[in-house]
């Protein structure tokens, strides 16, 4: 595996392979890795001939008050662990060079960005759009993997990638849990165990709320209701967000037609949490 940090010398070496017909694939990453991230990079590899793994934690998409410092980082783990999976070059460009004196061109998506983690993170949504499309033109991918656990990043770099004509196949795959159903993340290594297990409340709610769609309830009301329940009656616990959405347009639906997505926000502790779910509206009917 090859370590490369520099933009220009990534941008050289994608288009050398881009001119040879390689089919370079993407998978953008903060670090520290694990398991989650890890099924992104296996699947990476069934789309392309050249695995590139980004690794950059984004000063732009953390706000003033939040963990930008004190976020995970372990380098060298996540290089032996990227080895492993057979990434071919791991990027590791550094903040002087993704943002240099002087820097001012940002992207923005306006209206996938407002609501749910865009309300409560203002600018967050900005950096991340920001730092994609220049990992996209430095890594020049066909196509680019992400993770559902971030639904509203997903929806918008696929957003952006269609309203800017951007020529990278914005791939989705499925949230990687804990045995205990807790939704994998790096800032899972905040909690100390008490927190730990106060944290299963969020996948104890989606639990609930496919249990009461499963059997034909798909009131907006009803579906938090006993989501919100299941939450505030946890220990530690405080409520960012609870919202049922349409899976694209990201708006507040009032019952589960079709498909809607359950996506909430839960501060454990200090350490903020989030987790989604597809919710598919029951067929059940009486005979």
């Amino acid at each position: 595996m090859e370590i490369i940090a520099d933009p220009l010398k990534m941008q050289a070496q994608a288009l050398r392979w881009r001119a040879r017909g390689v089919k370079v694939v993407l998978v953008p990453t903060m670090g520290f890795f694990h398991q989650g991230h890890l099924s992104l990079m296996e699947y990476g590899r069934t789309l392309g001939d050249k695995l590139v793994v980004s690794l950059f934690v984004n000063p732009t998409q953390f706000g003033p008050t939040e963990d930008y410092q004190q976020y995970p980082r372990g380098f060298d783990r996540d290089a032996d662990m990227a080895a492993k999976v057979g990434v071919e070059v791991l990027y590791t460009p550094g903040v002087e060079a993704m943002y240099p004196s002087g820097y001012q061109t940002y992207v923005e998506v306006e209206h996938l960005s407002k609501g749910l983690c865009g309300a409560f993170r203002p600018g967050h949504f900005k950096g991340v759009a920001t730092v994609v499309l220049k990992l996209f033109n430095q890594v020049q991918p066909q196509a680019a993997v992400f993770g559902e656990k971030d639904y509203q990043q997903l929806a918008i770099i696929r957003q952006m990638a269609a309203d800017l004509n951007v020529p990278v196949d914005i791939v989705g795959r499925p949230i990687v849990r804990e045995p205990d159903g807790l939704a994998m993340s790096s800032r899972n290594t905040y909690l100390n165990p008490e927190e730990r297990g106060a944290a299963l409340c969020l996948y104890r709610a989606i639990l609930a709320a496919r249990e009461l769609v499963a059997t034909g309830e798909n009131s907006r009301t009803k579906i938090l209701k006993a989501v919100k329940q299941m939450i505030t009656q946890t220990p530690h616990t405080a409520i960012d967000y609870l919202a049922l959405v349409d899976p694209k347009t990201l708006q507040e639906v009032e019952a589960v037609q079709g498909e809607a997505r359950l996506a909430l926000a839960v501060r454990v502790g200090k350490t903020r949490l989030i987790d989604n779910t597809l919710l598919t509206e029951s067929r059940l009917c009486c005979v």
